[in-house]
C-alpha cells in the first residue's frame, strides 16, 4: 500500500521554504525518520515519516515553498505495517535553544539493508581537530553522538603527527639557535648535546597530554568513541573495521572529517630513509645529509628543525621560490636567513631519480643544480591529498571532484543533505584553523540551528625560523586580478622590541582599500608573527580602517605595535620613521 505524507500543522508558520531533502527515491525509511528539512525566520524543522517504508516518490524539491496539507512524499509500506498506521506525527520545531533529539530505530523488517550494530542520531568519521570540534559542539546541543577514529588517540594527523609535535620540535629548535646567537653578545653555553630518546619522549608528552585531555572531554560529553576505519556501504551506514571486527554503524545524520594523506612521489623506491613529515617527526636520527623535497611550509618547517640538531640541509623545490602563495617580498627575509644556514636551496628545480644503495643518491634537473648528490635521508614533503576517495563515498551517492574533495554549501552541506563535510576532504587551506570552524557550523546546523561558515578571512603561518604570516589579500593577487591597494610597511629594524631580540630582519604589511581605508590584508615576517596575525585578521572580520589600527593604544615596546605603525604609515601619521610626502 502506498500513503502519503504529508505536511502537519505548522503553528505560526503558514509558507516555509525547504532547505533540504533528506531522502531519496528506493531509500528505506523507518517511522518518524526525517524525510525533508524545512526553515522559517526563527527555526528548522523535520517532516518526519508517518510509516516505515520505502520511499517511492518525492513530490518536493530544495527551494519549493510548504504549508500544511502538502504532499511531501510517498512511501509504500508492508501490509503488516498497515495496522499501525497513524496520522502524521507533528514537525519537530529546533529553536535556537538546543534540544533533546529522539534515537531513531530502523526496522529491520521493512529496511533493505541489514540493521545496523550501533545507530546514532549524527555520526562523525574522523577525531581530528574538526571532527572532535564537530561531536563535542553537537554533544554539547543535546545531540548523541558516535565518533569513528582510527587512530589509538584522538586528534587524527594535528595532534599526533603534525601540528603539535611539530611545534614542540620547532621550539627546541629555536633554543638552539637562541642559545647560539648569544654568543655574539658575549654569553656562550657551547655546543648543545641531544638527548634523541628524551626529545622524543617530551615531544610524545606533549602530545600525551592533549590527546588525553580530548579522551576526557569525549567521556564527559558522553559521545561514543567507535574504534576503527570507517567507509559508506549506502547513504544511511557505514562498515567500521578495527580491533573488534567489522560493525555497521547507522546514522541519521553525518559528518565526515576524514581529513588528508601526504603525496608520494611517484616512481620513488621503497626506502626507509625515504620519509615524509610522519616520519621526519619520529626522530629516528640526525641525518649527517639531509634533502628535504618540497620549499613549502611543512618542508621548511621539518628542515628548521633537523638544521637546528646537527643535519646539514638542502632544500629542493619545483616552483620557482619558496613558501607558494606567500609574497615573494615576506619570503625574502626568510630565504636569506635560510640559504645562511643550509648547505643549498634549489627553486625551480626537478627531482628526476632516487637511488638507493649505502646512500641515497638524487638526480636533478634545474638550471645550476649538480646533476646528482649523495644524501643520508630524503624527507618528501610536496603536498598533501583529501581523503575523499578513501571512504567509499559512491556508495553514499556523495559526489567527489577529480582532486578527491567533496564540494559542500555554506552549511558544509555535501550533495547528499544529511551528510556534511568539513576540514581537509572540502578544500582549501587544508589548515586545522579552518576545519574547526566548519566543524561548529555543521554540528549546530545537525542539530537544527541556523547557522553558515561566512569567514571573511583564514590566516596562514609558517613556523620556521623567521615565522612568516599572512591574511586576506597578497599583494600577489592583488595585481593578478587588477585591485587597487594601499600599503603600509613597517620594518623591524626599527622597532625596539625587535633590536632586543637581536632578529631586526622582519617588517610588517597591511594593505588598504585606497578609497575606504579599510584593511584588505596583512603580511608579517619575523619572530612570533604566527602570533601577531591575529590582530589583523580580526580587524579585516571587523570591517576596521586604518584609523581604527593606528588609533588603537598598543603596548610598548612590543611587536605587535609594529602592526600599528604600518596604518600609520599608509596614513601620514608615522613618527617613529621619516616616510616623505608623496607629491
Amino acid at each position: 500500500m502506498n500513503v502519503e505524507v504529508r505536511v502537519p500543522s505548522l503553528g505560526d508558520f503558514k509558507d516555509v521554504p525547504v532547505i533540504a531533502v533528506l531522502v531519496e527515491v528506493g531509500q528505506s525509511v523507518a517511522k518518524d525518520d526525517p524525510l525533508v528539512t524545512v526553515e522559517s525566520d526563527k527555526a528548522t524543522m523535520d517532516i518526519p515519516s508517518s510509516h516505515a517504508g520505502v520511499v517511492r516518490e518525492i513530490k518536493v524539491a530544495e527551494g519549493d515553498r510548504l504549508g500544511e496539507g502538502r504532499i511531501v512524499a510517498v512511501i509504500e509500506t508492508s501490509e503488516a505495517l498497515q495496522a499501525d498506521a497513524v496520522p502524521a506525527a507533528p514537525a519537530t520545531t529546533v529553536p535556537t535553544e538546543p534540544v533533546e533529539r529522539p534515537t531513531v530505530t530502523i526496522d529491520a523488517s521493512v529496511s533493505q539493508e541489514p540493521p545496523p550494530d550501533l545507530h546514532f542520531p549524527l555520526l562523525v568519521i574522523g577525531a581530528g581537530p574538526g571532527g572532535y570540534t564537530a561531536a563535542f559542539r553537537a554533544a554539547d546541543l543535546g545531540m548523541k553522538v558516535g565518533l569513528v577514529e582510527r587512530w589509538p588517540t584522538l586528534g587524527g594527523v594535528c595532534l599526533n603527527v603534525g601540528c603539535i609535535p611539530s611545534k614542540a620540535l620547532l621550539h627546541a629548535a629555536a633554543v638552539i639557535e637562541e642559545a647560539a646567537a648569544m654568543e655574539e653578545v658575549g654569553i656562550s653555553f657551547g655546543q648543545p648535546t641531544i638527548d634523541l630518546d628524551r626529545l622524543r619522549g617530551w615531544k610524545s608528552k606533549v602530545v600525551g597530554k592533549l590527546t588525553q585531555g580530548l579522551a576526557g572531554l569525549a567521556k564527559q560529553r558522553k559521545v561514543e568513541l567507535v574504534r576503527g576505519e570507517a567507509r559508506f556501504i549506502s547513504p544511511h551506514r557505514v562498515e567500521v573495521i578495527g580491533d573488534e571486527g567489522r560493525r555497521i554503524v547507522g546514522f541519521d545524520q553525518c559528518i565526515l572529517a576524514a581529513g588528508s594523506e601526504a603525496i608520494r612521489m611517484p616512481g620513488v623506491v621503497e626506502d626507509p630513509r625515504i620519509i615524509d613529515s610522519t616520519g621526519a617527526l619520529e626522530l629516528q636520527d640526525v641525518p649527517r645529509r639531509l634533502l628535504v623535497i618540497g620549499g613549502g611550509i611543512i618542508g621548511l618547517e621539518m628542515a628548521c628543525v633537523y638544521s637546528a640538531l646537527g643535519s646539514a640541509v638542502s632544500v629542493v623545490e619545483l616552483g620557482p621560490g619558496l613558501v607558494p602563495g606567500a609574497d615573494r617580498d615576506l619570503v625574502r627575509p626568510l630565504e636569506k636567513r635560510l640559504r645562511s644556514h643550509y648547505d643549498a636551496i634549489w627553486t625551480g628545480t626537478k627531482v628526476t631519480a632516487i637511488e638507493a644503495g649505502d646512500e641515497l643518491r638524487v638526480s636533478f634537473d634545474g638550471k645550476g643544480v649538480p646533476a646528482q648528490q649523495a644524501f643520508d635521508r630524503v624527507l618528501v614533503a610536496i603536498g598533501r591529498r583529501p581523503n575523499g576517495r578513501q571512504v567509499g563515498a559512491e556508495n553514499a551517492g556523495l559526489k567527489v571532484d577529480e582532486r578527491g574533495f567533496l564540494p559542500v554549501d555554506r552549511q558544509q552541506r555535501t550533495n547528499v543533505p544529511h551528510i556534511f563535510a568539513i576540514g581537509d576532504i572540502v578544500g582549501q587551506p587544508m589548515l586545522a584553523h579552518k576545519a574547526t570552524h566548519e566543524a561548529k557550523v555543521a554540528a549546530e546546523v545537525a542539530a537544527g540551528l541556523k547557522r553558515y561558515f561566512d569567514a571573511r578571512v583564514i590566516p596562514a603561518v609558517a613556523y620556521t625560523d623567521p615565522e612568516l604570516a599572512w591574511v586576506g589579500l597578497t599583494e600577489t593577487e592583488a595585481q593578478s586580478k587588477g585591485i587597487a591597494v594601499g600599503k603600509g610597511v613597517f620594518p623591524w629594524a626599527a622597532s625596539g622590541r625587535s633590536l632586543a631580540l637581536g632578529r631586526d630582519e622582519g617588517f610588517t604589511k597591511v594593505l588598504f582599500d585606497p578609497k575606504t581605508h579599510r584593511i584588505l590584508g596583512a603580511g608579517i615576517v619575523g619572530t612570533n608573527a604566527g602570533e601577531l596575525i591575529a590582530e589583523a585578521a580580526l580587524a579585516i572580520e571587523m570591517g576596521a580602517d586604518a584609523h581604527d589600527l593606528g588609533l588603537t593604544i598598543h603596548p610598548h615596546p612590543t611587536l605587535s605595535e609594529t602592526v600599528c605603525f604600518s596604518a600609520e604609515a599608509f596614513e601620514g601619521t608615522l613618527t617613529d620613521l621619516y616616510l616623505p610626502k608623496k607629491k
